[in-house]
């Protein structure tokens, strides 16, 4: 059975740039000589962590989905990034049909959740637009009005 996995890695940033562009290469070469497909490498570049990790605060992304039939090539690749020094933490996750959906999308430039939340923001400037304008509307007038006389 054809199983969809991903595999997110964090890069020491102090590497020279050829190395930066090595290592993937070197993880979808092992991935390849093990039965695998390789679908997509992605280079999300150089982002801040949340929290330090062995002391530094940003790291390389990359993400590399691939197509495989035996899980046991997973283990493999795994032993191999907790042996690399160069990499700083990694996921590996198994890919739902909605999740192989969604990254066909991104590679494609569609991002669904993008649009969702532009369309949320729309709606909701358009409700505090119409709250504004019942307020306006509901406001007392500024016309001055007879005192009323309460003598008894």
């Amino acid at each position: 059975m054809l199983r969809h996995y991903e595999i997110t890695f964090l890069v020491d940033p102090v590497l020279s740039k050829e190395e930066l562009t090595q290592i993937p290469n070197v993880y979808a070469d092992l991935l390849k000589s093990n039965g695998c497909e390789i679908v997509y490498i992605d280079h999300m570049g150089l982002r801040h962590l949340a929290y330090p990790i062995n002391k530094k605060n940003t790291a390389v992304y990359y993400c590399i989905e691939f197509t495989c039939t035996d899980p046991q090539v997973i283990d493999q690749v795994e032993l191999a990034m907790r042996r690399d020094e160069r990499i700083m933490r990694f996921l590996t996750v198994k890919l739902d049909k909605h999740g192989v959906e969604y990254n066909a999308l991104k590679r494609k430039g569609i991002i669904p959740w993008k649009e969702a939340m532009a369309k949320a923001k729309a709606k909701k400037e358009q409700a505090q637009q119409e709250a504004a304008a019942d307020q306006n509307n509901d406001a007392p007038s500024t016309e001055e009005k007879e005192p009323q006389n309460t003598e008894s």
